[in-house]
């Protein structure tokens, strides 16, 4: 009985330091990344803001497809990953914050570059909530945030990388589809940003 104790104390052990190492390097601040999409002349400019995840790229793909439908629709966009935050003009009219879950919440650069950025005080926010499949308590935190820092949280959605985004579209990879409807919210934003 006692080896069988102490068997399953080392595996939990083993198992949670695996956990705490495995945690750790994920929510890692990525690389300073930055790009551009339309016309800087445009009237509206958009940030979008994420931190690449190091194992899927689900984030960055949807921000590239919301900042596509944007730029279409005749708004500057500049994607940023929160390592390259500071660079961010204040000539913005409202920013996307692209969150990864980890452990039910939201990831810790996206976290800290709320609570230090004082450039969405007052802003429009969008916010967006990737995750495998459980979201429900990262997106409640994330808006939570976004409140306690007086961003004006305009809206706020959820997009997984396992669980079907559209039970309509089993068929389709859920990664297209994640994309496709991240694509569609765009054209969305767009309207409601030039009324």
């Amino acid at each position: 009985m006692k080896k069988i104790i102490r068997r399953t104390s080392v595996t939990i052990f083993i198992m949670s330091m695996l956990w705490m190492v495995l945690t750790i390097w994920v929510e890692l601040q990525g690389p300073a990344r930055h790009w551009t999409n339309g016309e800087k002349d445009s009237p509206i400019h958009v940030a979008i803001i994420f931190d690449p995840d190091p194992l899927y790229d689900l984030d960055e793909q949807v921000c590239f497809s919301l900042g596509r439908a944007l730029a279409e629709r005749d708004i500057y966009v500049e994607i940023f990953t929160v390592a390259a935050a500071d660079s961010i003009s204040s000539q913005i009219d409202a920013f996307i914050i692209c969150a990864n879950t980890y452990n039910w919440q939201p990831d810790w650069a996206i976290t800290d570059f709320i609570k230090d950025s004082p450039s969405i005080r007052h802003q429009k926010i969008f916010a967006i909530t990737l995750g495998s499949g459980s979201t429900a308590t990262a997106k409640r935190k994330l808006e939570s945030l976004v409140k306690r820092q007086e961003g004006d949280l305009v809206d706020s959605r959820t997009l997984w990388l396992m669980r079907p985004n559209d039970e309509s579209k089993m068929s389709k990879s859920n990664v297209l589809v994640a994309n496709e409807l991240a694509y569609q919210w765009g054209i969305e934003l767009a309207t409601s940003l030039k009324k």
